[in-house]
C-alpha cells in the first residue's frame, strides 16, 4: 500500500472515530414525546383514577382522558447529539433547549418536586372547580406552604399554619395576605393570627425589603380546601398542573347521573382554577398525538393554545376551544347529543 493511500485510510478512520465520538457527546437539549394518556373516569393499574368517599357516585361511559408529555434528557442524564438529531427529523417529537424544562437556577430534583407540588395543587383546584360548578359548598383557607430559610418568617411561621388574618385584614385569599404585607414599610412588623394544630396563635413577624423594594416576610402560601367528602386522584408518576380541566370533568361525571360523554372518547388539557378558568399549557403537539393514538375524536384545547394546536393537529381530531369549565361542559353535551355548535379553534 502506498504512503498516500495509507495516509488517506488513517485520516478516514480518524474522521469516522471523531464523528462517532461527536455524535455520542451529551448536548443541553431535551426530547419531548407523547407521554401516558389516562382516562380520568377509568382505571390505572386496576385502581380508579378518581374515587369518591362519602358521596353518591354514578356509572360513567366512554373516556375523558388527560394527556401528558414524556421527556428524555436534562441534567444529569443529557441526551447525545445523535439522539437530538433523530428528534429533529421526527415529526412526533420536539427537541427543546434544556433550560426551557430545567431552569438554570433549579436542579432536576427540584423540578420534579415542583411538578409533584403542582400536581397536588391541581387536583385540589380541580375538586374545588367541580364542587363550585355543582354548587356544593366547601371551605377554603390560606395556609403556609413553605418558609424561606433566613427570611423573617423563618422560625416564626410554620408549614401548615392556616392564616386567619394579617393585622386587621382577614386572610380570605392569598392576594389579600400579599396586599396586607405590602401595605407597610419594609422593617415594620405585622401580627399574623394563625390556626396551628387547632389552636389560635398570634405571631409577630418583621418585614424586610424584597424585590423591587417591596416588603416581604418570606412565606410561600397555598389555598387549602376543606371539602364535605373525600376525592382521591390516582395517576402514578404524572406531574404538573396541566390535567386540571380533565380531573374536574371526571369528578363532575362521577358525581352526576348519566354518562357525560355518552360513550365518546374525549381528551383534553389545561390548568383549572377553583372558579373554573382554563389556562394554557406546554407540549400540546405531543399531547394531541397521544390523544389521537388512544382513539380520541375531540380534544379540549385551552383558548391560548389554539394557534399552536391548529398548526400541528393530527388529522381527524376536532379541536374544541375552551376558556372556562362551562365551555367544556357545553361542548361535551353538544358532542354527545349532536345538537348545538361546538366552539372550535379557528385560525386568527
Amino acid at each position: 500500500m502506498s504512503r498516500r493511500a495509507l495516509t488517506l485510510m488513517v485520516a478516514g478512520l480518524l474522521s469516522l472515530m471523531l464523528g462517532i465520538t461527536g455524535a455520542l457527546l451529551p448536548v443541553p437539549y431535551v426530547v419531548l414525546s407523547p407521554g401516558p394518556t389516562e382516562n380520568t373516569i377509568g382505571e390505572v393499574k386496576g385502581k380508579p383514577v378518581i374515587s369518591v368517599t362519602g358521596r353518591e357516585t354514578f356509572p360513567t361511559q366512554g373516556s375523558l382522558s388527560l394527556v401528558t408529555v414524556a421527556y428524555q434528557g436534562g441534567p444529569p442524564s443529557r441526551i447525545s447529539l445523535l439522539t437530538a438529531l433523530r428528534g429533529w427529523v421526527d415529526p412526533n417529537v420536539a427537541v427543546v433547549p434544556e433550560e426551557s424544562i430545567f431552569p438554570r437556577t433549579s436542579t432536576a430534583e427540584q423540578v420534579e418536586r415542583q411538578n409533584s407540588i403542582e400536581m397536588t395543587n391541581s387536583q385540589d383546584d380541580a375538586t374545588a372547580a367541580a364542587l363550585t360548578a355543582l354548587k356544593i359548598p366547601y371551605e377554603s383557607v390560606v395556609a403556609v406552604g413553605s418558609v424561606e430559610k433566613g427570611k423573617p418568617a423563618d422560625g416564626k411561621l410554620k408549614p401548615g399554619d392556616e392564616i386567619v388574618s394579617v393585622g386587621a385584614t382577614p386572610a380570605d385569599n392569598t392576594t389579600k395576605v400579599v396586599d396586607a404585607v405590602r401595605a407597610v414599610n419594609p422593617g415594620a412588623s405585622l401580627n399574623f393570627l394563625v390556626n396551628r394544630g387547632g389552636k389560635s396563635v398570634n405571631v409577630e413577624v418583621p418585614t424586610v425589603e424584597g424585590p423591587e423594594g417591596k416588603p416581604m416576610v418570606g412565606v410561600n402560601m397555598q389555598t387549602k380546601f376543606k371539602f364535605p367528602f373525600k376525592v382521591n386522584i390516582n395517576v402514578g408518576d404524572v406531574g404538573g398542573p396541566s390535567a386540571g380541566l380533565m380531573f374536574t370533568l371526571g369528578i363532575i361525571d362521577k358525581l352526576t347521573p348519566g354518562a357525560m360523554t355518552g360513550g365518546k372518547a374525549i381528551a383534553g388539557t389545561g390548568t383549572i382554577t377553583p372558579n373554573g378558568e382554563v389556562g394554557p399549557i406546554g407540549g400540546i403537539p405531543q399531547k394531541m398525538i397521544g390523544a389521537k393514538e388512544k382513539g380520541a375524536t375531540a380534544f379540549l384545547t385551552p383558548a391560548d393554545n389554539c394557534a399552536e394546536a391548529l398548526a400541528t393537529a393530527p388529522t381527524g381530531l376536532v379541536l374544541v376551544k375552551v376558556t372556562k369549565l362551562d365551555d367544556a361542559l357545553k361542548a361535551i353535551e353538544s358532542l354527545r347529543t349532536g345538537k348545538g355548535a361546538v366552539p372550535a379553534c379557528t385560525p386568527k
